[in-house]
């Protein structure tokens, strides 16, 4: 039997669609990482979209960030910022107000497996898609991938695009080694703007590139890279095991 108070009319598109942008920030001792880089993204992400973020400066989204990590006592975990669209529906209301609104969570850091195992997700990414490269609220297909990949018994997944060139993983970027050399897909992939990816470009040489799986099957090391969980080395992808790689790349990621 559903109650009446459990029902309520929410028009928005933010309720409707996933309308909304996110970014996911580390909190290291206390400090958001790298906030600079997220609110640059979270401000374009938005743009892209059509959603007006004026009422929300920078000044004072950074302001509330840090009220909220003080007050949730989180010295190493992560946050969330989302900007969600607040306005009605033009397909179900005659309200033509726009409307923005914001909301920030705190937690724990994602759980690193001993062996993090990697495999191949069979649903594509479009890159023609105008959320390609948007970390929009409507990230279903990413879960159904993730979800995908662990009903299989692996943590992640490697999304590939139409023209079957890696993108990245479900909830994360990826890296991998070659003779030395670092790679990492280019953004015409559809690959997301990470800034954990941003950092370690920033960090190290790397080569982006247009690359197919038959690259992460010839490597000597893969690399996940996200927010909340840094810069981890995959220990198993599709069948094959990974000895340890370059210790200097997840050396980078600020403890």
């Amino acid at each position: 039997m559903t109650h009446p108070d459990s029902i309520r009319a929410d028009l928005s598109n933010a309720a409707l669609y996933g309308s909304g942008v996110f970014t996911t920030v580390a909190i290291i001792r206390g400090k958001p990482l790298l906030w600079e880089k997220h609110w640059r993204r979270l401000a374009a992400n938005a743009l892209s979209i059509g959603l007006d973020t004026s009422g929300f400066d920078e000044p004072f989204v950074s302001g509330a960030l840090r009220e909220v990590i003080e007050k949730n006592q989180v010295v190493n975990g992560r946050a969330r910022i989302t900007f969600f669209d607040g306005s009605e529906s033009v397909l179900w209301s005659e309200k033509d107000e726009r409307k923005c609104g914001i909301s920030i969570i705190t937690g724990e850091p994602r759980k690193k497996p001993e062996v993090l195992k990697l495999n191949v997700s069979p649903y594509r990414l479009n890159s023609a898609s105008p959320l390609a490269g948007v970390k929009s609220c409507n990230y279903l297909e990413n879960i159904l991938a993730l979800n995908e990949a662990r009903r299989r018994g692996y943590h992640e997944a490697i999304r590939l695009n139409q023209r079957e060139e890696i993108a990245g993983g479900c909830m994360s970027n990826v890296f991998w080694l070659r003779g030395g050399v670092l790679h990492t897909p280019n953004l015409a992939t559809g690959c997301l703007s990470g800034t954990t990816r941003e950092f370690v470009m920033e960090k190290l040489a790397c080569i982006e590139t247009a690359a197919t799986v038959d690259s992460l099957r010839q490597a000597d090391a893969i690399y996940l890279t996200s927010a909340g969980f840094g810069i981890t080395q995959v220990s198993v992808f599709e069948e094959r095991r990974f000895d340890a790689g370059s210790q200097a790349i997840e050396a980078i990621w600020p403890r």
